[in-house]
């Protein structure tokens, strides 16, 4: 029957799936961890559109300058409200790619690694609805949230939620390039690496820490 056929995936689909057939380090030193940000057209995942994706890895607990991704998204899609806090135009002299490019390359960077974000859900759902409309399954990576992670300090218990600019300021991280992915990517990984210096106080943080689950928020 037609539903028991395997999907022939494209090669770079495969090649991505090939690396989590490899042993994932539980070593908090060992992980490489990758904070991207998408900056997009609307706060809708469904209607709305990547506009550019920003992502830096972390590992050995340090921000690695040499492991960045910045891509720009042709758009297709152009809200004017949304201009003004991203400031990306329609056309512009930025170098631009599709969709689609930009997705096979943000799986290339990605491989395995652990996905941290601020606001998570939203950034996942983002890409995983490009991944839809090319007919591909939802992103396998695991995936952390950095206003999750700060709940877990208990250093502040007023409200569940929390921005990243609140948090940038409680932890004295200058908000350089905000609104631009690459910028909000680098503040997230600061922002994360800050956390991750509370939590491991005794060094005895595993990833089950990490992921263990917490209070709903949101869209996660």
């Amino acid at each position: 029957m037609s539903w028991f056929k395997r999907k022939n995936y494209p090669d770079f689909w495969q090649n991505y799936v090939a690396h989590f057939k490899e042993k994932q380090q539980v070593d908090i030193e060992g992980i490489r961890f990758i904070i991207f940000d998408t900056e997009t057209t609307g706060l809708n995942p469904k209607k709305d559109r990547i506009l550019s994706i920003g992502c830096i890895g972390v590992e050995n607990s340090r921000i690695k300058v040499a492991d960045q991704l910045e891509s720009y998204l042709s758009q297709e899609h152009f809200n004017v409200e949304t201009v003004k806090i991203h400031g990306l135009l329609k056309e512009g002299k930025l170098s631009k790619i599709d969709e689609e490019e930009a997705i096979i390359e943000f799986l290339s960077y990605i491989e395995n690694a652990i996905l941290v974000a601020h606001h998570a859900a939203f950034d996942v759902a983002m890409v995983n609805n490009v991944l839809k409309r090319m007919q591909l399954p939802k992103l396998k990576n695991k995936v952390l949230d950095t206003g999750h992670l700060f709940q877990k300090t208990k250093l502040d218990t007023s409200k569940e939620h929390f921005g990243l600019d609140e948090l940038s300021n409680r932890f004295s991280i200058p908000l350089h390039d905000r609104h631009t992915a690459s910028g909000d990517a680098y503040i997230t990984a600061v922002l994360f690496l800050k956390i991750l210096s509370f939590l491991n106080k005794n060094n005895n943080l595993n990833l089950k820490d990490l992921l263990r689950s917490h209070k709903r928020i949101g869209l996660l």
